[in-house]
């Protein structure tokens, strides 16, 4: 969306919007498609609070990429690691009640590394070291959607991988 020059108000204000209306969604059943995910979930709210945070935080400091690594991140590696993890997921395992496939973290783990590698790649100038980078940004989020409860992966998980990114490219910049 950066590219077509969408205000960072227009962004957050979208976030703002759909989390209001997935609460009342949640209250109502007005999309009950959207909320039925066979568990208690608030991830479709946390989703568009993510956006709404990432559009204020990276659009206004004119890093729009950054909010765009971490909605990218959460909308493939979360949906491939759910479709596999569903179809495939032979090695299961168990956090805090919640049941998880190892084929599932994986590729949470290697889709957001990919994700973040080519939006990177696009965007920044730390080209020697953006597959080390990815590669933590991919394990990050893997053991965030892990360790989430409640749907707050979509919180965490988009938030954390960009701000990361975000840090690491940064500190990387003024190394090089």
């Amino acid at each position: 969306a950066w590219w077509m020059m969408i205000p960072a108000w227009a962004v957050v204000g979208a976030g703002v919007f759909f989390a209001g209306v997935t609460l009342l969604s949640y209250r109502f059943a007005l999309l009950p498609s959207i909320n039925n995910v066979g568990r208690k979930s608030y991830g479709t709210f946390f989703y568009a609070v993510s956006i709404a945070v990432l559009g204020g935080w990276f659009w206004t400091i004119n890093r729009p990429e950054f909010a765009v690594l971490g909605i990218l991140v959460m909308t493939w590696g979360d949906g491939m690691a759910g479709l596999i993890g569903k179809q495939f997921g032979r090695h299961g395992y168990e956090i805090w009640g919640m049941k998880k496939s190892w084929e599932g973290s994986v590729t949470m783990a290697v889709v957001s590394a990919v994700v973040c590698a080519l939006v990177l790649s696009a965007t920044t100038s730390v080209s020697g070291i953006i597959v080390i980078l990815s590669i933590g940004v991919g394990i990050l989020a893997a053991l965030l959607e892990a360790f989430s409860k409640f749907g707050l992966d979509n919180l965490t998980v988009p938030i954390a991988s960009a701000a990361i990114a975000y840090g690491l490219v940064n500190w990387l910049s003024e190394l090089v």
